[in-house]
């Protein structure tokens, strides 16, 4: 084909690309509800700031078996107080057993609020884990996920003996 051919066809197909209602059917469906973009403090496009923490292999990890499990039922209760005060919407742990251990996703707007969270952990206090933070702008939906999960949890024990024990 033509280079001249190939330009007109891509131009073509970027105009009507452009002009195309991208999910239409979504939007037609798709209630704005006012009432909870407020609640949930959204803005225009359903987002909002919070701040994500990757949780990683602290310098401090010697502590004796006994020690390390105190250490991560602490970090877990940790984690219970900050989702029942709403300040964390989101955690979990990766299962790769690599240096990055897990997420948080802070309700807050600013790094330092989620630092001043951060230092509330025992296993942070003892080193055994640390805390990169960055800004992330995200659906406000996100907000809703601890309630959500509550639902959907028939045996809370079992996720922390299975992925969290021995932390």
């Amino acid at each position: 084909m033509p280079a001249a051919r190939m330009l007109s066809a891509c131009v073509i197909i970027s105009t009507i690309l452009c002009f195309a209602q991208p999910g239409q059917a979504q939007q037609e469906t798709a209630q704005y509800d006012s009432a909870l973009a407020r609640r949930l403090n959204a803005d225009q496009y359903g987002m909002k700031k919070y701040v994500m923490a990757f949780l990683k292999r602290g310098p401090n990890r010697s502590q004796d078996s006994v020690t390390a499990v105190k250490l991560q039922r602490a970090h877990l209760k940790n984690i219970e107080r900050m989702a029942n005060e709403g300040t964390l919407v989101l955690a979990g742990p990766f299962l790769d057993n690599g240096e990055i251990r897990g997420i948080y996703i802070f309700n807050v707007e600013t790094v330092e609020e989620a630092q001043a969270l951060t230092e509330t952990d025992p296993a942070i206090k003892a080193g055994r884990l640390v805390m990169e933070l960055h800004p992330w702008y995200g659906s406000a939906a996100v907000q809703e996920i601890t309630a959500i999960s509550r639902r959907l949890m028939k045996r809370v024990s079992a996720i922390k003996a299975d992925y969290c024990e021995g932390d």
